[in-house]
């Protein structure tokens, strides 16, 4: 088991749109994938659980990846968040 934390930028927060990019990028991964806000954890996985955890603007959370491909799935993940949940594979190159 592996985590990492991270701050949420978008001014919405966790909402619908970057929710489900991260639900659709966690959900390629075979490791389980959970966000931890407070003392609050949900499935990564689940759009529904990530929505309910209401997570804000400037929220630091925790993403925890355990299972065969944690190591990917947490560096996916985090660079996710981290490029504001820009699709990955769709994200410009200077």
């Amino acid at each position: 088991m592996i985590s990492k934390k991270v701050t949420i930028h978008d001014p919405m927060g966790l909402h619908l749109r970057p929710a489900g990019t991260f639900c659709k990028y966690a959900i390629q991964f075979q490791s389980h994938v959970e966000i931890k806000k407070g003392n609050a954890t949900v499935n990564g996985k689940s759009l529904l659980n990530v929505l309910a955890a209401g997570i804000k603007e400037n929220d630091t959370i925790e993403i925890i990846c355990n299972g065969a491909d944690e190591k990917e799935a947490l560096e996916k993940l985090v660079s996710l968040v981290d490029n504001g949940f820009e699709p990955l594979d769709l994200r410009k190159h200077d």
